[in-house]
């Protein structure tokens, strides 16, 4: 799994509830800011990755396992939602 797998799962999880990125954060209890592609990168150019808190709350949020979250997960170069 790499960093732009991890991200795009997250998206891919805001596509299928029919939410952006900032609507999944904020459903989730987060700052609406926290899944802006502008916060996946530090200033270094080095990748920030999502937190495992971050992802715990869209599972909660969601009522969703890790395992239903690793499906949205591209895993082969192509998105399954």
């Amino acid at each position: 799994m790499t960093h732009n797998d991890l991200w795009m799962g997250i998206a891919n999880i805001a596509h299928w509830k029919n939410l952006s990125c900032s609507g999944l954060a904020r459903m989730s209890g987060l700052d609406a800011t926290t899944f802006n592609k502008s916060k996946r990168t530090n200033r270094d150019g080095s990748p920030h990755w999502p937190s495992t808190y971050t992802i715990a709350c869209v599972l909660n949020a969601l009522d969703m396992s890790l395992s239903e979250f690793a499906r949205f997960v591209p895993n082969d170069g192509r998105n399954k939602h």
